[in-house]
């Protein structure tokens, strides 16, 4: 299995199962954002409801991942199009990262507000966008290199 081809797995996984955590594990969703005594608030049902969002959007990356790996269509196959597509997932890896950037900058959860990037799944999902994020940039320096 190449280089690419992990990466490509990776990417499906994780953001198959970011629409799984958002798009059907809302309420488990809604536990690591707000602290308990904010679950009671009238705006947590909203709240849970809108991450279905992050999900939605997760689903389609995930799966364009995995059409990659297991189809490995006629488009993929120039080095250009390859470089094109892990940039896309960079970026992709690279903007939930960044967002988390000022989160943990502030110290993670500042009283009920934000959520805490340094402990628990968010630092797991800070931890894990941020290799992905590499790993995708990775993937087409080293497919530039031997090209």
């Amino acid at each position: 299995m190449r280089l690419s081809d992990i990466v490509l797995l990776l990417n499906a996984l994780w953001f198959g199962g970011a629409f799984i955590q958002f798009s059907i594990a809302q309420a488990n969703t809604l536990k690591i954002l707000l602290p308990r005594e904010e679950r009671t608030n009238p705006i947590a049902p909203t709240l849970s409801a809108s991450v279905a969002f992050l999900g939605g959007i997760n689903l389609p990356i995930g799966l364009l991942s995995l059409y990659l790996l297991a189809a490995r269509p006629v488009f993929f196959q120039p080095v250009e199009a390859q470089l094109v597509l892990f940039l896309f997932f960079a970026a992709c890896h690279f903007s939930q990262f960044a967002y988390n950037l000022p989160v943990l900058l502030r110290g993670g959860r500042v009283g009920v507000a934000y959520w805490p990037v340094l402990k628990g799944p968010m630092l797991r999902i800070f931890v894990i966008d941020a290799a992905l994020f590499v790993a995708n940039l990775g993937a087409p320096l080293l497919l530039a290199s031997r090209s």
